[in-house]
This record gives structure tokens, sequence and C-alpha cells, in this order.
């Protein structure tokens, strides 16, 4: 168990709701296995607090930063005072450094992570046909690191067919050699199938996309972490699917995070 002093640097994540969040027990174990004298622990944020939240965070001279997680990776950006390019290339942050001045700097690695997560796993990216839902925080980055990382069609599927075609046209005019498209989700056409949505965290909830429509032999990935297997994983496993859970995610990302806030 960490042993936290007042020598401790302190992170926090902050989400709403907080229930499914297991990345602070993995930056937990990565900084106690670095020696790193951090710890890490969430915080409800409703939106309508995330300003005061913020401003309280500047003035904590132990507070080494923070992560952000759903559903405030998007209105954070206006809230700090400077973002690093990828984040502003995404149009999103998922970590923030809290300067020793009291300014917050934010990033986005939540793609690199993706990417890194994917890899880690064996699957190909390169000259893949990728159907995605969702183009919320995650979605924007995760978008972007797939087209960098060589895929040849990616599919947008997302609730507002307004926020989709944005993000698609970033997308397309970052990365042209990637086929962009925005249209309804046809399962049987796709090599990569990723939900970036929150959709599966909670019983009931319908299916991101169409899994029982996979060709066997596809991957399909996550980005939520709770619950590991969600009901899109476990019905494209069922179609003979390899899957790539939202944790794989995360342990990408560790190093790039831990980085970003100067705790490395």
């Amino acid at each position: 168990m960490t042993r936290i002093t007042g020598k401790t640097r302190i992170l926090f994540i902050l989400g709403d709701p907080v229930a499914h969040i297991i990345g602070s027990a993995l930056l937990n174990e990565h900084f106690a296995g670095r020696g790193i004298d951090a710890a890490v622990s969430p915080l409800h944020v409703a939106p309508d607090d995330l300003p005061k939240v913020l401003a309280t965070l500047r003035v904590l001279g132990n507070v080494a930063g923070f992560g952000v997680t759903i559903p405030h990776k998007i209105a954070v950006l206006d809230l700090l005072d400077s973002v690093g390019e990828r984040g502003r290339l995404v149009g999103a942050v998922n970590f923030v450094r809290r300067n020793p001045d009291g300014s917050l700097h934010g990033d986005n690695v939540d793609g690199l992570g993706f990417v890194g997560g994917l890899i880690a796993a064996g699957v190909e990216i390169r000259g893949a046909r990728v159907l995605q839902a969702g183009a919320g925080g995650a979605g924007r980055a995760i978008a972007f690191a797939m087209a960098e990382a060589g895929a040849a069609e990616l599919t947008i599927v997302n609730r507002s067919a307004d926020k989709a075609r944005e993000l698609a046209a970033a997308v397309g005019r970052a990365y042209p050699a990637c086929r962009i498209d925005v249209a309804d989700a046809d399962a049987t056409a796709c090599d990569i199938a990723i939900n970036t949505t929150s959709l599966g965290m909670r019983d009931g909830d319908a299916l991101p996309l169409d899994a029982s429509r996979l060709p066997p032999g596809a991957i399909a990935a996550e980005v939520v972490m709770t619950p590991e297997v969600t009901p899109f994983l476990a019905t494209a496993a069922a179609r003979g699917c390899r899957t790539v859970p939202g944790k794989a995610m995360l342990l990408a990302q560790l190093r790039a995070a831990s980085d970003l806030v100067g705790l490395a």
C-alpha cells in the first residue's frame, strides 16, 4: 500500500461518475513499482463544478496534476493555461500538469495509449478498415491516432451525426491518406471495431456497434474498463473475434501520463 506523507505528490482523476475508474489503482501501482512518491485518487466532479474544482487545484501546492475522464475531456480545455500540440489537434485533454506557479498544462495521451494497447496485443493497424463508435473526448483522440498509425479507412458512427462529420473532417485534413467516412455502422466490412463511448459501463446499455455482425477474426476493442469484458466484447468473442479490453489502453499510457505530470 502506498505510504502517503507530506512529501507525497498527489494526483486526482476527475470524472462523473467515478465508480468505474480503475486508472487510479493502476497509476498507484505504476508509481510504487518505480519508487515514485506519488498517490492518485478519483474525484467525483459534476460538470457544473469543474471550474471551481480546477480553481482549487491551482492553489494546492502538493498537487502534481490530474487525469480527466468522462465527461470532462473537452470542457476542461477552456479552463487550462496551455495545451500541448496533440491535445490542440484532438480538441480534448486527458491529463493535466500543475506547475509550481499554479498554472495548468494539459495534453492528450488517450490515442497513444489506445494504439499502444493494440500493438501490444499484436494487432496490425496499418492498412486496416476501422469502424469506430463515438466522437467524444476519447473518440477524438483515438480517431486521430488510428489514422496516424496507418489505418486505410476509418468510419465514424455517433449519436450526433454533426459531431461525427466534424471529427471526420478534422482527421481527414490532418491525415489525408486515410479514407474517412461517416455512415451507418456496417460491422461486416471492418477489420477493427472500436467502442470509444461509455456504452457498456451500465447494465442494460445498448451495444455501441452490432458486434453480432462482425466477421470472425476481426478485432473488437474497448475503452470501457469496468466491466473488463463488456457485452460488446463478449458478443464479439462469441463471433470468433479477437478482443482487446479497455485496460490495455490505460496500461499503455501510464508512462506517457506520468511523464506529462512530471513524475516519470
